[in-house]
């Protein structure tokens, strides 16, 4: 059985609406470090999402915060992923 996209889709929007509640400053110091967390579906799935907060252009611009959800079947090898992009000044560039 496959994963069940919508429902991996809303976790990772719902896991990654904590991070863009964060300030620039806060994002920054989590960057390059991997935050890995196993979430459970309703449908009792088990699903390892994995957040990564980097340089989105050069070093002190914009940040760019990428998460990718599994649920470690054949999944782990191309996972669902989202990501946003953080200004400086606070603003989500492209939205």
């Amino acid at each position: 059985m496959g994963m069940n996209h919508q429902e991996a889709k809303a976790l990772l929007a719902d896991h990654l609406q904590d991070y863009r509640c964060r300030s620039y400053e806060d994002l920054v110091k989590l960057r390059d470090c991997p935050s890995v967390t196993e979430l459970v579906g309703s449908s009792g799935t088990k699903y390892q999402v994995e957040v990564t907060v980097l340089w989105d252009d050069r070093p002190g611009g914009n940040l760019r915060v990428l998460g990718a959800i599994d649920d470690g079947g054949w999944r782990a090898f191309k996972p669902l992923c989202d990501d946003f992009i953080l200004t400086p000044s606070g603003v989500f560039k492209g939205e």
